[in-house]
């Protein structure tokens, strides 16, 4: 077993997506495979179900696995664009948690009053400040997602 299979899964996306690499790969774009990430979402849901009913947990495991893929393939993508890298990704969450977690990692954040802010609400919203614009990108997107999986259904034979 490698030492870190999610380097290693990099360096596997990274050779497909490469110019001498697999067809299919090489040629796909975040828009491209959107509807694979919201698919693999919705299978991580199913094995989270089969895991409750049944107690086992191999195909949460594997479907976690295919939505992990996902994630490593947007963020090489995304590298090859000059725009970040997964270590990028894996940083920005890491310190996500620990700033959201004050109570746990760290002093609080504190608001423009010098008040400590222990809020996970209260933390996002000064993360925010300035991009609030984002959260209008919201409604379209859940729109997007339900025809996706519309779609899904339909090419699984579920509709």
């Amino acid at each position: 077993m490698y030492q870190d299979e999610i380097k290693r899964l990099e360096q596997i996306v990274k050779q497909l997506q490469a110019d001498d690499g697999c067809p299919w790969d090489k040629v796909q774009t975040h828009e491209s495979i959107k509807a694979g990430c919201i698919e693999e979402a919705c299978e991580v849901l199913a094995g989270i179900n089969i895991l409750r009913e049944t107690g086992k947990a191999d195909n949460l495991k594997e479907e976690l696995g295919d939505l992990l893929l996902q994630v490593i393939f947007h963020a090489c993508l995304a590298e090859k664009e000059g725009l970040f890298t997964l270590q990028d990704v894996a940083k920005a969450s890491a310190d996500k948690m620990v700033r959201r977690h004050p109570h746990i990692f760290h002093k609080p954040l504190t608001d423009e009053n010098g008040r400590p802010v222990t809020d996970w609400k209260a933390i996002k919203k000064i993360e925010k400040q300035g991009r609030e614009w984002e959260d209008g990108y919201l409604p379209d997107a859940f729109d997007e997602g339900r025809a996706l999986i519309a779609k899904a259904e339909t090419r699984k034979g579920l509709r």
